[in-house]
Formats: C-alpha cells, structure tokens, sequence
C-alpha cells in the first residue's frame, strides 16, 4: 500500500568484518584484507610511532615495516594476548623506540674538559700506594710496628718512645730501621 509517501528502501550496509575474520583472510594471502586491515589500524600505527619519534618520515617508515610485517607473518598476533589495535600500537611503540635508540647524535659531540681542584691519578695512585703500606705494616713485627706508629702517627722522638717502653735509644732507632727497611722492600716489590 501506497500512501502518497515515497517509502524508501534502507540501504543495508554490510557489517564491519571482525579482526579475526580479516586476519584469518590476510594469512591466506588475501589483499583486499590486506587493504581492510591496513585502512582500519595505519592511523594507529602512525599515530603512536609519530608519538615517539616526532617526525613525519620515521613515523610513515615504521608504520610501512609493521604491516610489511603483518602481510608476512600475520599469525604472530595471537587472540588470547589482547586485542589487535593494542599489540599493533605495542608494535609501533617498541620498533620506534627501537629506531630511537640506533640514531646517531646529528650533532657532534664536542669535548669538553673539566677541571679538578686533584689530579685523579695521582690520587688513584697515592690510594694504591697506601693500601699496599697498610699492607705491609700489618706483616711487621709487633715491636717494630708498636714502635713505627708511635713515631709516625703519634709523632713521637726516639728519647720519647724510650720513655713510654723502656727499651734503650739503640733498640728504638735499630727497631725503626728494620721496619723501615722491610716496608721499602715491600713496597718496592
């Protein structure tokens, strides 16, 4: 029945196929589903890259090398890890950091020389050195050693040291010598 009204027929438009139905067309080398894909996710894929690597042709390059990916091994993605447009965007993410991380400074880096109130290797080396002496003050005698330290650390003369221990001017000044003597061979060595 006609009412006078012109009823128009709905043009029914297909349904979006789903990711997998696509993806499942693109393994078997289909390249309309190709073209599907890459019109559903490039705007993805390109956003996120262009995101990290702010330039216009490495973005374009790294949206070019994921879906020359995809076409190859489309059975990479797998269902049960998430959703498609998220591993495409983990993707571009990863590949663009990666590029990141491969670029060359474009400018030189210049040398740049600073200073030190000390010479480090000096320093580096006095360390050694004393490291070494602790050393060997440790392997001397008991008496020599009690009697090196009282006069190097403690500041004492050979009268002074004679008056704390007891022992003769000759024995503190033999004493000194032999310690003396076996930390230079020691250090020497």
């Amino acid at each position: 029945m006609n009412n006078g009204v012109n009823e128009s027929k709905a043009v029914a438009q297909p349904e979006p196929e789903d990711d997998g139905a696509l993806l499942a067309r693109v393994q078997r080398g289909d390249e309309r589903a190709m073209a599907v894909f890459f019109d559903r996710y490039s705007k993805i894929v390109y956003s996120v890259a262009l995101r990290v690597l702010r330039d216009n042709a490495s973005a374009e390059d790294v949206m070019q090398e994921i879906f020359m990916q995809v076409w190859r091994t489309p059975h990479s993605f797998l269902p049960s890890k998430g959703v498609l447009g998220g591993w495409l965007a983990l993707l571009a993410r990863n590949r663009s950091i990666d590029r990141l991380r491969r670029r060359r400074p474009s400018e030189p880096i210049q040398e740049l020389t600073l200073a030190s109130a000390s010479n480090l290797g000096n320093d580096a080396e006095r360390s050694l050195l004393m490291q070494r002496a602790r050393a060997a003050v440790k392997l001397l005698p008991i008496e020599q050693r009690k009697t090196l330290e009282m006069a190097f650390f403690d500041g004492l003369t050979h009268n002074e040291i004679t008056e704390m221990t007891g022992d003769s001017v000759g024995t503190v000044k033999n004493r000194m010598r032999s310690a003396l003597l076996t930390l230079r061979k020691e250090l020497q060595a």
